[in-house]
């Protein structure tokens, strides 16, 4: 199984900004000495924040002249181990290293955790990582990607190989239609690229081509695929051309004529970058005029994204009467924080359910549409994450039903706010979010009742397997449809098997063999960021 662990944050100390003063226990460079090390004593991280090894000149993408000065890899290393005491979520549980003794900064940052384990057995903190700043800027800043506009699924990442199409954006390569049929839909398995065989090649040269046709740097790369469709005999063989796409946070909304009323239906991919808040309000705009009386929210490969706009989704669904005076979520610190967010050094403030546009792209204040439902059906597997398992605990924190039908989420009640210093992006666990009720304890992911998993914490519901046969938004789509039948009857459908295969989603941006995904930290998070 492919796992990726990114996370959230809000970006509110950058590459950019104002200089450092040089730390008191020596400076950088110039034949001076640097700090030195005595364990558990900590001295402020701003004494060697941007004292870099490398001082890069001019500015970052979004203007920011860069704040680097002279110093050292010493330096670099003694900033992440002092922030890491002052703001990491379990900053006791870290054993005190010396800096002295690693030549990365990276490196010594990946020691910089806990190596508790959750009651399942899984690292309690998984979400650990770092990447450079100018790749977390492009995200951050929503730039688009070569891209076919598919996102892809793998079954099995070695031979034999199982990659499938999870679903596609609209107006895309990869949706455009050739004859009435999309070049790739749902459940299409890719057999071969330009001629090599995906499924059961080993060597190394020709997967190299695989990865950069799956995954190409450019827009304007031509290749040839052959695929094989669900539920079709044989094979068919579609070429596309990558083009710069920036995808969509609602890839899909219907509204669904039942005997006992309509239901809207809304795919949500992400709440992440700014342009969700407009696309999501738009969506709950559409189902409160045609009346809708129940909703089916697909989140099922959500990672998260803007807290704010998860925030504002909460508020659509339960309405002013619901959520007026309650927390969307609160925020755990470490122990040492007090009453402070050890990050920003402000009061620790929950996020309210807000109810009004905040200017991503809605204008600040304007009223949102709500539906005012006291339930609510969510479509969830593995890949929903962080932000978006936010939305389920805030609803449950209001006694909104929150009913769960699909997979076991990934357990993520974590987030933290991205911290660059000298060309790294550095992402370290710094908060837990609770509910109104004060629950954020589901490391283990939220799980339907009748499901089989050891550990989670049980929620109305129907354990369902992904179905690849059936296009998302399709009634007779497995966990759609289960939706429909616990609706109507309050029962589920015989639990399905998923022939012992584990399926992870993935971005299109992760190779199917030697892997090395690029993390798209603007869609898997808790991003804790307001226009500014």
């Amino acid at each position: 199984m492919l796992a990726v662990a990114c996370g959230g944050g809000g970006g509110s100390q950058n590459s950019g900004g104002g200089s450092t003063p040089p730390p008191s226990s020596g400076g950088g460079g110039g034949g001076q000495t640097g700090p030195t090390w005595t364990a558990g004593v900590y001295e402020a991280s701003s004494q060697f924040r941007n004292r870099c090894e490398t001082v890069r000149t001019g500015a970052d993408i979004e203007g920011n002249p860069f704040p680097d000065m002279a110093g050292s890899t010493l330096h670099e290393n003694f900033f992440l181990r002092s922030w890491t005491n002052e703001t990491y979520l379990w900053n006791d549980e870290v054993t005190d290293r010396n800096p002295a003794g690693f030549d990365d900064p990276v490196e010594y940052f990946a020691l910089l955790k806990t190596t508790a384990q959750t009651a399942s057995g899984k690292d309690k903190d998984e979400f650990h990582f770092t990447q450079t700043t100018a790749d977390y800027l492009r995200e951050r800043n929503a730039e688009p990607f070569a891209s076919y506009g598919a996102v892809l699924v793998a079954f099995s990442t070695t031979p034999p190989r199982d990659i499938r199409v999870s679903y596609t954006d609209p107006g895309t390569p990869a949706s455009q239609e050739i004859m009435g049929q999309p070049n790739l839909q749902r459940g299409s398995k890719i057999i071969e690229i330009d001629g090599i065989d995906l499924v059961n090649t080993n060597s190394q040269s020709e997967l190299d081509i695989l990865n950069a046709a799956l995954f190409p740097e450019n827009a304007g790369a031509m290749h040839t695929f052959v695929v094989e469709d669900p539920g079709v005999a044989g094979t068919r063989s579609v070429t596309l051309t990558s083009a710069d796409i920036a995808p969509r946070a609602v890839n899909l909304t219907d509204v669904i004529d039942t005997p006992s009323g309509k239901v809207g239906y809304a795919h949500i991919t992400t709440f992440s970058p700014y342009a969700s808040e407009e696309e999501i309000a738009d969506a709950i705009a559409l189902f409160d005029a045609e009346g809708v009386s129940d909703l089916v929210l697909d989140l099922r490969y959500n990672g998260g994204g803007l807290l704010a706009v998860a925030s504002q989704l909460g508020y659509m669904v339960a309405g002013g009467a619901q959520t007026s005076g309650k927390v969307f979520e609160g925020f755990r610190f470490n122990d040492d924080a007090g009453s402070t967010n050890p990050v920003t050094g402000e009061p620790n403030t929950p996020a309210p359910f807000y109810s009004t546009g905040l200017g991503f792209s809605l204008a600040d204040g304007a009223p949102l549409a709500s539906l005012d439902i006291s339930r609510v059906f969510i479509l969830t597997t593995q890949d929903t994450c962080s932000a978006t398992e936010s939305v389920v605990n805030a609803l449950r924190g209001i006694d909104v039903e929150v009913i769960l039908m699909g997979e076991g989420t990934c357990g993520k009640p974590y987030g933290f706010y991205p911290q660059s210093n000298c060309g790294q992006t550095y992402f370290s666990v710094q908060f837990q979010g609770v509910n109104d009720k004060g629950f954020g304890d589901y490391m283990d992911g939220f799980i339907a009742a009748n499901s089989s998993a050891a550990a989670g914490v049980r929620i109305p519901g129907c354990a369902v397997a992904d179905d690849f046969a059936h296009d998302l938004g399709d009634p007779a789509e497995a966990m759609l449809a289960a939706a429909l039948q616990y609706r109507d009857a309050g029962t589920c459908p015989t639990p399905s098997a998923s022939a012992g295969i584990t399926v992870s989603a993935v971005e299109e941006t992760t190779a199917p063999a030697a892997l090395s995904p690029r993390i798209d930290v603007m869609r898997e998070n808790r991003d804790m960021r307001m226009p500014e």
